[in-house]
């Protein structure tokens, strides 16, 4: 039986995404305030993450090419050789394409939620759970992580009538 390699730091670059977003009581809509969850998230999960960066908060159905390329550039600059990346669902798998085959031998996971987890019964902790574990062990490459189950960047895609990643 071989050994898990379950060792080196991981790093979280946080862009935004619906994970990262809050209910506005004066605009009833759901909107960045400026400050990230995602710390919050890991430190109820009791996980040991080395470094967050937040790069972004935006909606990724905002997200340009410029965008992609301030991602690739901090993965590439990133001191860890492991990280996960919180992205928004709706383009997630355009942003695994854009870094896949440009990050030499790191681990990369885009993974997010289709809840917020500020309103509750969010999947994002569950999510970042996954995240964690397989930026951990996977070899190097670009991933996605959603509802439980890993894609290589080229497979990621979101089915959105199942509201899921299939």
């Amino acid at each position: 039986m071989s050994r898990l390699q379950n060792n080196g730091p991981v790093g979280v670059l946080i862009t935004g995404g619906t994970l990262d977003k809050v209910h506005d009581t004066a605009t009833e809509s759901l909107v960045f305030d400026g400050q990230t969850l995602v710390p919050e998230i890991f430190a109820q999960g009791r996980a040991k993450i080395s470094r967050f960066e937040t790069l972004m908060q935006i909606d990724s159905l905002d997200m340009t090419e410029t965008h992609r390329a301030r991602i690739l550039k901090a993965v590439n600059a990133a001191p860890e050789n492991r990280l996960i990346i919180t992205h928004g669902t709706g383009t997630m798998e355009l942003t695994a394409k854009a870094l896949d085959g440009h990050i030499g031998t790191k681990t990369v996971v885009l993974t997010g939620a289709m809840r917020p987890w500020s309103l509750g019964r969010s999947d994002g902790n569950f999510n970042l759970g996954g995240a964690v574990i397989a930026a951990r062990l996977l070899p190097a490459g670009v991933y996605g992580v959603m509802n439980g189950r890993i894609f290589n960047a080229q497979d990621l895609h979101k089915n959105t009538s199942t509201g899921r990643f299939d």
